[in-house]
């Protein structure tokens, strides 16, 4: 895909959601951090109702670690993989206080070397919380960035770098969420809306699917009266005298 094309698609999408945020609710960077790391094969919706108990307890490195692994998990254990997610939080936690004075680390490798935290996870931590040009690569963006033709590649890391590489600067801060919002309400998995999609004329994608045929609405008959007694024949009546 050419340049042009690029800079047209971001522009489109820009657009449609000028002031794009993220769906998963937070305030602070730890906050976020502990909420993409519960996100994980996980909606933002089970994560959002699990954190806002559980933040209204305890949202500090400090106060989740003293819960432990027992006492987190009641508060986390409709998310998938509670269990191995608690240990990752209050692994994060412990080594937040250890090394890094209880803060978020504004930085790539530093988040990386904590429990539970990879490439994705920080760089949506870079982007969201602390404003970095970095793009996280999930399932939706991974899907949409070779759907497209955007920024083709083979891993997560490979169409990171290339959305990096092609995005115009002064659309990289928001491409993150304009096209993973885009691949999770429009170009979704299965039966993508490219009837309604903004960006379909420049989109490389060769089955894009068709808009679905409104279904007549049947002709609803009235509804019939109740049938009347039939009047005896002639040759009953004879029979019956």
């Amino acid at each position: 895909m050419n340049s042009a094309d690029i800079r047209e698609i971001f522009r489109r999408l820009a657009e449609l959601r000028p002031d794009p945020k993220s769906e998963l609710n937070y305030r602070t960077p730890f906050e976020l951090l502990v909420a993409v790391v519960l996100s994980a094969q996980a909606t933002d919706k089970s994560v959002n109702e699990a954190t806002k108990v559980l933040y209204a307890h305890a949202n500090t490195p400090e106060a989740i670690l003293a819960l432990g692994e027992e006492g987190l998990i009641p508060y986390i254990n409709r998310i998938g993989l509670y269990r191995n997610k608690a240990k990752h939080v209050i692994g994060l936690c412990s080594e937040l206080i250890k090394r890094f004075n209880g803060e978020v680390p504004e930085d790539f490798d530093a988040l990386c070397s904590l429990p539970g935290v990879g490439h994705k996870t920080a760089n949506v931590v870079l982007n969201v919380a602390f404003g970095h040009p970095t793009v996280a690569v999930d399932t939706h963006i991974f899907r949409v960035a070779n759907r497209t033709g955007i920024a083709p590649g083979k891993t997560p890391d490979e169409v990171s770098e290339a959305i990096v590489r092609v995005c115009p600067k002064e659309y990289l801060h928001n491409a993150h969420h304009w096209l993973l919002l885009h691949g999770r309400y429009c170009c979704t998995a299965r039966n993508p809306k490219c009837w309604e999609c903004p960006i379909r004329d420049l989109c490389e994608f060769d089955e894009k699917t068709p808009a679905p045929e409104e279904k007549p609405i049947p002709h609803i008959l009235p509804k019939k009266e109740g049938r009347k007694p039939r009047a005896a024949s002639a040759s009953r009546k004879k029979k019956s005298s």
